[in-house]
């Protein structure tokens, strides 16, 4: 009779809400440079493909008066290009960009650039804040994600349990299978309506606008939630004649059509999400639909064993404790390459905040698997225990206690993954922060030097901070051919951007009694800047070399 829920449940098998980010990789014009000439598109390149809204860029010209440009596309044969065309006649001075893409994923992502025609001139404050995202519209479009993954779980969770561990009382079920499938039904609709006003980080009350509606509806996360809703709608019209039955056959088709409406579900979610883009997409996608239904199976599986536990039986302890272990076998399996998938480098388990986000997340798994142990021990005693004693309150109290203490915790990673979704992969995110080629990297610069003389070549080690327009500090260490500090009785350091011709701009740096350094710094321009710097380690003895650093705006 569950089981009928069950095919409502996998009945419901099919939409997929969606997100993650795509990232900025590069700009043409690169951000804050100053052109000689106007151009005729603005490029933007990202690491994975993107949608485009009606308005995904807003140029604003040096007085700040909104340009009027041609539609934006996509490069030719490039969906992970954005590009719009400029006017041919356009003023000198600084402009300001707004732009705002759908990733591949569904999210999306958001940011703002300058550069200049001609000369440098001053702008007013970027105006992006109102394509920034609406607090009020994420709070209830992300509420709605959770709501949705929960309720999945607990649907596909209900399902495997029913169907392979056979539980003689299924009425206990009915209640958390419904109320599961009115909560998906519920959080699909909003994040039906919500979609466009998510996508434009605009407000909630934009969310019934027919316009939004239609747009919604052609996007690929749009279709995917219609065909939940549809799927939920059918489910609706044939469980009321399964719901009359008292019991569900175990047969080997109904095995067939739950599975294969679980595994479409999950297909359909995990196709709009990280391993929809970037890497290995088809292996991606399968191996994170295996973690989506290996997790539900266990956490769902786990409501479904506590609602129960008071009228369950040796045979169906022992199989859920089969279905527990094979799903953990498949999360981890699943788990180590969509991790080195999704960070691509150690050091990015630390520095991004995927990787952190992820560290969170096995630390719950493992507090998890632990709960799971004593789950699977009192499993094992109970199995042995003379089936007219199986349902005394003294040999089930200690399961219920670990299986409570094991969903609790469930919930937490379940929480995490969902987080994990919104967040940027460590791999893009770390190849975006990385320079482009032939820029050094931008606040530490170590420069080689010889004189030609005997004793008279070491290194300069120059710190810029923080390495962006306005005011900096300059620290240079002199280390002698041994590797330690050396003195030497003078050095000076200029700067120039040969781009704009811009210096020699002299940094002052004074003896500080082991280093030379400024706090007076003040740099006026973006952009790829040569540092000269002459060092004299005696009388007559002196060189100058020189090397490159980021600046940014």
């Amino acid at each position: 009779m569950l089981l009928c829920t069950t095919l409502l449940l996998a009945s419901l098998a099919a939409t997929g809400t969606a997100s993650a980010h795509a990232a900025l990789r590069a700009t043409d014009p690169a951000d804050g440079t100053v052109l000689r000439t106007a151009p005729r598109h603005l490029t933007l390149t990202f690491t994975e493909s993107v949608g485009l809204l009606t308005d995904s860029f807003r140029i604003y010209d040096p007085e700040n008066h909104l340009l009027r440009t041609g539609p934006a596309g996509h490069a030719p044969g490039r969906s992970d290009t954005a590009r719009v065309g400029l006017p041919a006649r356009t003023a000198e001075g600084t402009y300001t960009v707004a732009w705002r893409v759908v990733s591949a994923d569904s999210h999306p992502v958001s940011g703002a650039l300058t550069f200049s025609v001609g000369k440098r001139t001053a702008t007013k404050p970027i105006p992006a804040p109102d394509r920034a995202e609406h607090p009020a519209t994420t709070a209830l479009y992300n509420i709605a994600r959770y709501l949705a993954y929960l309720s999945v779980a607990v649907l596909l969770g209900t399902a495997a349990y029913v169907t392979y561990c056979r539980p003689e009382a299924t009425t206990p079920l009915r209640t958390p299978a419904l109320t599961a499938t009115a909560t998906l039904a519920l959080s699909t609709t909003a994040l039906l309506l919500l979609r466009a006003p998510y996508e434009e980080g605009t407000s909630p009350t934009t969310a019934l606008s027919l316009t939004a509606l239609t747009h919604t509806a052609t996007t690929r996360p749009g279709a995917l939630l219609l065909a939940r809703l549809a799927l939920l709608l059918l489910a609706a019209l044939t469980a009321p004649t399964l719901l009359r039955r008292r019991t569900l056959p175990a047969t080997a088709a109904l095995h067939a059509l739950t599975l294969s409406l679980s595994l479409f579900l999950s297909l359909t979610w995990t196709g709009a999400e990280h391993a929809s883009a970037g890497i290995q997409v088809p292996l991606a996608i399968a191996s994170a639909t295996l973690h989506l239904l290996a997790m539900a199976a266990w956490l769902g599986g786990l409501t479904a064993l506590l609602r129960t536990l008071p009228h369950v039986t040796p045979d169906t302890l022992t199989r859920f404790s089969r279905l527990a272990f094979t799903s953990v076998t498949v999360l981890v399996v699943t788990g180590v390459y969509q991790s080195w998938r999704g960070l691509g480098s150690w050091h990015a388990l630390t520095d991004t905040t995927y990787g952190r986000t992820l560290l969170a997340k096995l630390a719950a798994v493992a507090a998890l698997l632990l709960a799971a142990a004593c789950s699977r021990t009192w499993t094992t005693r109970l199995t042995r225990t003379p089936s007219h004693h199986f349902g005394d309150a003294t040999a089930v109290r200690p399961l219920r206690r670990s299986v409570l203490a094991e969903a609790a915790v469930g919930v937490v990673v379940l929480v995490l993954t969902t987080l994990l979704t919104t967040t940027v992969p460590g791999r893009a995110a770390t190849e975006t922060a990385t320079p482009a080629a032939g820029i050094p990297t931008a606040s530490v610069l170590t420069v080689p030097f010889d004189v030609g003389t005997p004793g008279g070549h070491g290194k300069i080690q120059l710190t810029l901070d923080p390495g962006r327009v306005g005011r900096n500090s300059l620290q240079a260490v002199v280390y002698g051919p041994d590797g330690g500090l050396a003195t030497v009785p003078e050095l000076r350091v200029t700067l120039t951007l040969p781009a704009q011709r811009l210096g020699p701009l002299d940094t002052k740096l004074t003896n500080r009694g082991g280093y030379w350094a400024t706090d007076t710094l003040d740099l006026p321009i973006p952009g790829t800047w040569t540092l000269k710097t002459t060092v004299r380690v005696s009388e007559v003895d002196q060189v100058t070399v020189a090397g490159r650093v980021r600046v940014t705006g």
